[in-house]
């Protein structure tokens, strides 16, 4: 007899993310919108909408998985939190990050709050497309990985220039069309503790790279930030400090891929797109 065809549904999607993240519960940023079951193939994106559900559809997947949530995750500012236990483990004490956290919870449920909540899965809905995001398990692998390549490379004496060097050993960073960037601070520097700040929904931007600064971090990666951070954080530390920027969609896929890896071992067909 043939082995039976593997399939998952939806949950079991979820479940399989989460305990390779090390986790134990749904995050606040990762939702199954439009439930499914017997998935054999599925259409996987960093970024998804509607003409990418169509585009599922027409290619005859079983589901359609976005990387980065959708507009309708009014949850989303809960994940920040995450950035409170990441900080405490790095030496900060947690009501200064909880301070920080909060500020970044306020802004960012404002913007949540005015999003079409219900846009892209409404759609999912009306032609029937099992739709779901996986956002921060997956960056939370990432995370590790990352962080594990800089501990395995580089110790306190090691510069700035090694730890580029450690992340070019993840191939996901070494074969992007961006590039690992220094923001703050120079190749020769040395690095001393260096924490990848990322898999808590988004970056800390500069009020939290500060706090990694002032409590004993020399070296802080993220995946990203914007340009008034950066600009406050090079006021703020002329020297002494290093800032490393790994890219978005890079860093992302650190994390994704080795999710598909073990998805595809279970013989589940997947087509990648929108950055993967």
């Amino acid at each position: 007899m043939n082995k039976p065809e593997k399939t998952l549904t939806t949950e079991e999607l979820m479940s399989l993310a989460i305990h390779m993240a090390g986790q134990t519960q749904l995050p606040a940023d990762s939702r199954i919108y439009h439930p499914g079951r017997d998935i054999r193939k599925i259409l996987f994106g960093i970024d998804i909408g509607v003409a990418e559900l169509l585009v599922g559809k027409g290619l005859a997947v079983d589901c359609v998985v976005a990387h980065h949530p959708d507009q309708s995750v009014l949850t989303f500012p809960d994940v920040l939190d995450l950035h409170v236990d990441l900080a405490v483990r790095n030496g900060i004490p947690e009501n200064e990050a909880r301070a920080v956290v909060n500020e970044m919870k306020e802004r960012n449920a404002f913007s949540r709050h005015s999003a079409n909540y219900d846009h892209a899965p409404s759609f999912a809905r009306l032609i029937d497309m099992p739709y779901m995001n996986i956002h921060n398990p997956l960056d939370e692998i990432g995370r590790q990985r990352m962080q594990d390549a800089i501990d395995q490379y580089c110790d306190q004496d090691s510069t700035v220039s090694e730890v580029v060097k450690a992340l070019y050993t993840l191939p996901e960073l070494a074969n992007a069309p961006t590039k690992v960037e220094i923001r703050l601070g120079d190749l020769e520097n040395r690095a001393g503790k260096t924490v990848v700040v990322h898999g808590a929904g988004t970056n800390g931007g500069a009020p939290m790279a500060s706090l990694y600064y002032k409590y004993g971090t020399d070296t802080v990666v993220y995946i990203h930030i914007g340009w008034n951070d950066f600009l406050r954080l090079k006021a703020e530390f002329p020297q002494g400090k290093n800032l490393i920027v790994s890219g978005h969609i890079a860093s992302d896929a650190v994390g994704i891929n080795p999710f598909i890896g073990r998805l595809e071992e279970m013989g589940i067909e997947v087509i990648r797109a929108s950055g993967l």
